[in-house]
């Protein structure tokens, strides 16, 4: 008798998460038959042995492959008997593994789905908001300004692209304008939520020096007043003019402090808003009732 050849091939993804796993490690397979084709179905956030049901019934009727990345040892042992009981060739991607790892660490996996998809999520989140902080730097495409969590203000060498940088990895979106002596802050600053804006200073001494070093590192001439005491004086004068102005926007003075202790208060003091928010959002819901 001749055996015909399978050429083309479905296969059915099952995960109590996105799938995403399955379908990599399936394509990365398939790369070793490059002669066949085969085509995908998804099922997410599969976690009912009734879901499990109807797909195996539409499997079963074309023949198609079943291949799996679920939690549950419960859900798997179904998957496995299911696969049996309606001859659909099954592969469990995750089961082995989880095993092999719970013999190696002696204790059993927490068997919470959708962990893997709430790891990606953040991480996505922080890229997101690393392309947006450096589409953002010293004052760049203040359009979208209020897209942003953070708003750092500050003259030049007070840290402000760094520390947006580190904030950014924390996974908020951070813009940075630079004050200019003699110059207003840009208009659209005024109209966002004005608990987003941190300004920057710091100590004269601190600075003049910075700015040296800056200027020997670039092997510039420092005849210029960039460097002098009498323009930093000037500028912090300036900023601290506008701060005074902006009593609603905290000052962080960054002389000698590490990136990590200005970056930690900010994010302690939005998280202490965020808290403050939710309260009164309660409070005023409480009223309502």
């Amino acid at each position: 008798m001749e055996i015909k050849e399978k050429k083309n091939l479905k296969v059915v993804i099952i995960s109590d998460g996105t799938g995403e796993t399955a379908k990599s490690m399936t394509r990365a397979a398939i790369t070793q038959f490059q002669s066949k084709e085969i085509f995908f179905t998804r099922y997410k956030n599969v976690r009912t042995k009734e879901h499990i049901d109807a797909i195996f019934q539409e499997a079963a009727i074309h023949h198609d492959m079943v291949i799996y990345t679920i939690v549950s040892p419960q859900l798997r042992k179904y998957v496995h008997e299911i696969s049996k009981k309606e001859h659909v060739r099954s592969v469990d991607l995750l089961g082995p593994i989880l095993t092999s790892f719970a013999n190696v660490f002696e204790v059993e996996p927490d068997y919470q789905p959708g962990l893997l998809h709430a790891v990606n999520d953040k991480y996505y989140e922080k890229v997101a908001a690393v392309e947006f902080t450096l589409n953002h730097d010293d004052g760049r495409n203040l359009k979208s300004l209020d897209e942003c969590d953070v708003v750092l203000v500050g003259i030049s060498r007070t840290s402000k692209t760094p520390l947006s940088i580190y904030l950014s990895m924390e996974g908020l979106k951070v813009v940075n304008i630079p004050i200019i002596l003699g110059m207003p802050l840009p208009e659209n600053i005024y109209a966002i939520d004005q608990r987003k804006i941190f300004g920057l200073t710091i100590d004269p001494d601190a600075l003049r020096e910075i700015r040296q070093n800056r200027l020997s590192k670039l092997g510039t001439n420092a005849s210029g007043d960039y460097a002098k005491t009498q323009k930093v004086v000037e500028e912090i004068e300036w900023a601290n003019s506008l701060f005074e102005e902006n009593r609603r926007w905290p000052v962080f003075n960054v002389t000698n402090k590490a990136l990590e202790e200005t970056a930690a208060e900010i994010i302690k003091l939005l998280n202490m808003r965020s808290r403050n928010r939710f309260k009164q959002k309660k409070r005023f819901e409480n009223k309502e009732k």
